[in-house]
């Protein structure tokens, strides 16, 4: 067998472009740093000049008015134009209003999960989307779940799980129709894998309020979920009561969701909607 021969200066291409690859990344991430840097400059003074922006980061003008333009057209940073100075934007304002929620939902969560998780003896969960999971970020435990699993900061799927069909439920139609073209894991016996099966239980969730699940996700374990909403009535997390099945029966879920529904709204109100 005849090997294969290199041809003159092939090593010394491949070393080059790797070289050329790692300088690169490296170009990026200094990039990244730096236009974080340009943000965190202008929070800190208000307002600054190109000039100003390029002496704190120690690069020449250029770069710094690169950096700008790239802030300015995704809206982070915007330009007085009667003084060239440049100041944060409404791009800012959006991706902290964004975090604002989550965090703001979990505080204001807090007295409404602990009382109904007082008075069902459940666990008591907020969870948001993350974009194709609903991830949990407050919870609270009742007296009969001191040994529950904890499921706080835990990405769970859409479709098996209360808390997820509600926030696909209330998804813009577009958004949600893409998450259901994509394969929907089996769980249990008792999962949802069927897309035309689930619009019609997302679709009856919208209509009565809440969404219940029993051994979607896990054999044993049921749940009931309602929509809490922003001010301006977009809904913006879901708020559940799990258990074991035991005591969360196929009876006792409707009075269960219809209590999770009560509370949702109240979290709603404390979020603004309805006034």
């Amino acid at each position: 067998m005849t090997r294969t021969q290199k041809q003159p200066g092939q090593e010394e291409n491949r070393t080059e472009s790797g070289a050329k690859s790692g300088r690169g990344a490296a170009s990026a991430v200094q990039s990244v740093d730096r236009a974080v840097s340009v943000l965190e400059i202008l929070a800190r003074h208000g307002e600054a000049g190109v000039t100003e922006i390029a002496d704190e980061l120690d690069v020449h003008k250029s770069t710094a008015f690169r950096l700008l333009g790239v802030l300015e057209n995704r809206g982070l940073v915007a330009q007085a134009k009667d003084r060239g100075k440049y100041y944060l934007g409404a791009g800012v304002l959006r991706l902290a209003g964004a975090a604002a929620v989550r965090l703001d939902v979990s505080q204001e969560g807090v007295p409404v999960c602990r009382e109904l998780a007082d008075e069902l003896g459940e666990t008591v969960n907020i969870a948001v989307l993350d974009d194709d999971a609903a991830v949990n970020i407050m919870q609270a435990r009742g007296t009969a779940s001191v040994t529950a699993q904890n499921w706080l900061g835990r990405r769970t799927p859409l479709h098996a799980t209360a808390s997820g069909k509600v926030l696909l439920a209330h998804l813009p139609p577009t958004l949600r129709e893409g998450l259901l073209a994509r394969p929907l894991h089996r769980f249990t016996e008792r999962t949802t894998t069927v897309a035309s099966l689930l619009r019609g239980e997302l679709d009856t969730a919208v209509q009565q309020g809440y969404a219940i699940t029993r051994e979607e996700l896990e054999i044993g374990l049921a749940a009931a979920a309602s929509p809490v909403r922003a001010h301006d009535g977009k809904v913006i997390a879901s708020l559940s009561v799990s258990g074991p099945v035991y005591r969360l029966t196929q009876e006792r879920l409707p009075e269960i969701a219809k209590r999770t529904e009560a509370a949702a709204t109240e979290l709603s109100r404390r979020m603004g909607y309805g006034f």
